[in-house]
């Protein structure tokens, strides 16, 4: 299992936040996420938005820690890419909060 974490340097809601996304699949992601205490509504269109004092856990756990670019590089290659404005996968079972 590898996911892939970028450096916290995205604002929002007074915090800085990182990305961390599969390049293999949604599955492996959730369950990744999950391990480390990540809850389902972090979870935004194709990666979670982890805060910057959660980020050391992540990589801790396995997260391997890229740039952005090549986080967006990979995340595309992997045709797991999904920008706003684009549906969001459907499968059952692949989205956390179909759990919840």
């Amino acid at each position: 299992m590898t996911v892939y974490i970028d450096p916290p340097t995205w604002p929002g809601h007074g915090r800085m936040w990182s990305h961390l996304v599969s390049d293999v699949s949604f599955g492996e992601l959730h369950t990744f996420a999950a391990s480390i205490g990540c809850p389902p509504r972090a979870f935004e269109r194709d990666h979670y938005d982890i805060p910057s004092d959660r980020y050391g856990d992540a990589v801790r756990a396995g997260a391997v820690e890229i740039g952005p670019k090549e986080l967006v590089r990979r995340l595309t290659g992997a045709g797991l890419r999904r920008p706003k404005g684009r549906p969001a996968c459907t499968d059952p079972g692949t989205d956390p909060r179909d759990n919840v």
